[in-house]
């Protein structure tokens, strides 16, 4: 809330993007937001303006998403995003935050266009990656609230136990092929590059 008001925001939302098969759906951490509004515009809109090509990394320029001018971005009709600005959202910034393996971003929003400082938005950025590199196992706990679905947690905890693919597949009773992509999807959700940090972060989260 600090950093909102010295940035000259009326909002802000702390979000993680999961993915899920072939979407990628916002894990909402922390928010000011109206619920209703964050109901209106769904999980799928949230994880759009994250990821867009508006989302600025640090040291880079924000550009911000002017929400009654209903650009479209990746997957979302420009109507859907208008409606942002008649839920009080007309000006959104989206900025990267690089806090260990999560992708985690903010989007700091005002009801009104050009009230949101610039320079007070870098700073901002900076200082929220440092303070949130801090308290990387606390998100990761907000984050990691089981995403696996049944299957792909039984393949993780087989691989965890040193079963190769063949093996998982006849203790599933499953096909290799369906094996393996349920241990992808899981990398996925992870946000792991292998299946052994897949399997690492599993552990340490508890869900195997």
């Amino acid at each position: 809330m600090e950093q909102t008001e010295a940035v000259g925001a009326d909002a802000y939302m702390l979000v993680a993007v999961v993915h899920d098969q072939d979407q990628s759906d916002a894990r909402i951490i922390a928010s000011n937001w109206i619920y209703d509004a964050i109901q209106l515009a769904g999980q799928k809109l949230i994880a759009t303006l994250a990821q867009s090509s508006f989302a600025a990394s640090p040291g880079g320029r924000p550009r911000a998403i002017v929400t009654a001018a209903a650009p479209a971005l990746e997957g979302i009709g420009g109507e859907d995003i208008k409606l942002l600005d008649v839920l009080g959202h007309s000006e959104i910034y989206a900025l990267k935050l690089f806090v260990g393996r999560q992708p985690l971003f903010l989007l700091f929003s005002a009801a009104s266009i050009a009230r949101i400082d610039l320079a007070a938005l870098i700073q901002a950025q900076f200082e929220c990656c440092y303070g949130l590199s801090r308290m990387s196992e606390v998100l990761g706990a907000a984050v990691m609230q089981d995403p696996l679905s049944d299957r792909e947690r039984e393949c993780l905890f087989w691989v965890s136990e040193g079963k190769t693919t063949d093996e998982v597949a006849v203790i599933l009773g499953v096909s290799s092929n369906t094996v393996n992509s349920y241990i992808t999807h899981a990398i996925r959700k992870f946000s792991a590059s292998n299946r052994a940090m897949a399997v690492a972060t599993a552990i340490r989260s508890g869900i195997i």
